[in-house]
């Protein structure tokens, strides 16, 4: 099955055993993937849901559901301090990869860019596209954009921590041996978070913790985060 094409389908484009595919769809399966009447290819919702299809013309029939097993053991709410230029659409492609769950763009004082509605559209297609090339079960949810003082205080999970790259924290891999289910890792802009900010988090629950000994960009420490978190929960 790894061989096989594979793409997203919204789950209301599934009805009773057939694939009603749209016109972008059917473009991409036929002039981009060059698939042919009778074709197979393996169609996901991005919800935990994979099929076995044939393509038959403008639709695809169903042969048989699939058993997928590519997520990881917890789920991981990325809080991203949004960084300058497209740098979050590295951090979306490359943190969908790795597993995460949830990302949660924020708005920090030293954040330089204010995105618009048009960008989250683009994260979340980002979103699909690397669930798709990673065999990912599920297509992570990209939130609105919010300030991140709203953020700290709107999530209660128990396991809650902030990178810190300034200060004496504990090492992130040092902290991760009780975690079992869910847990919220929160990433600063550049320049870092303000003293302000970094004591809000900590009113609100996040504990400060270190992803190492040097300075890491904006784009860089959701993936060194996420790549910790995995490491230590699929061994």
């Amino acid at each position: 099955m790894s061989q096989l094409q594979r793409i997203a389908i919204a789950p209301s484009q599934l009805q009773q055993g057939q694939i009603f595919l749209t016109k972008e769809q059917q473009h991409y399966l036929g002039r981009v993937l060059r698939l042919h009447e009778g074709d197979r290819f393996i169609a996901m919702d991005g919800k935990g849901k994979w099929w076995l299809a044939q393509l038959a013309g403008e639709q695809a029939q169903v042969l048989e559901p699939l058993l997928v097993e590519t997520e990881l053991p917890i789920s991981i709410t990325l809080m991203v301090a949004l960084p300058k230029g497209n740098g979050f659409d590295e951090v979306v492609r490359c943190c969908t990869e790795l597993g995460v769950a949830c990302i949660a763009p924020v708005l920090s004082d030293r954040t330089l860019l204010h995105p618009s509605p048009q960008k989250l559209e683009r994260w979340r297609r980002i979103a699909a596209e690397a669930a798709e090339q990673s065999e990912r079960s599920f297509v992570p949810t990209i939130f609105e954009p919010v300030a991140f003082n709203t953020a700290v205080t709107a999530n209660q999970t128990s396991h809650r921590y902030i990178c810190e790259a300034r200060g004496e924290y504990p090492h992130l891999s040092k902290v991760l041996s009780s975690i079992s289910e869910e847990i919220v890792i929160a990433t600063g802009p550049e320049g870092g978070w303000t003293t302000e900010e970094l004591e809000n988090a900590k009113s609100a629950g996040f504990q400060p913790v270190s992803l190492g000994r040097r300075i890491l960009r904006a784009v860089t420490a959701p993936v060194v985060a996420l790549s910790l978190i995995t490491a230590c929960c699929e061994v």
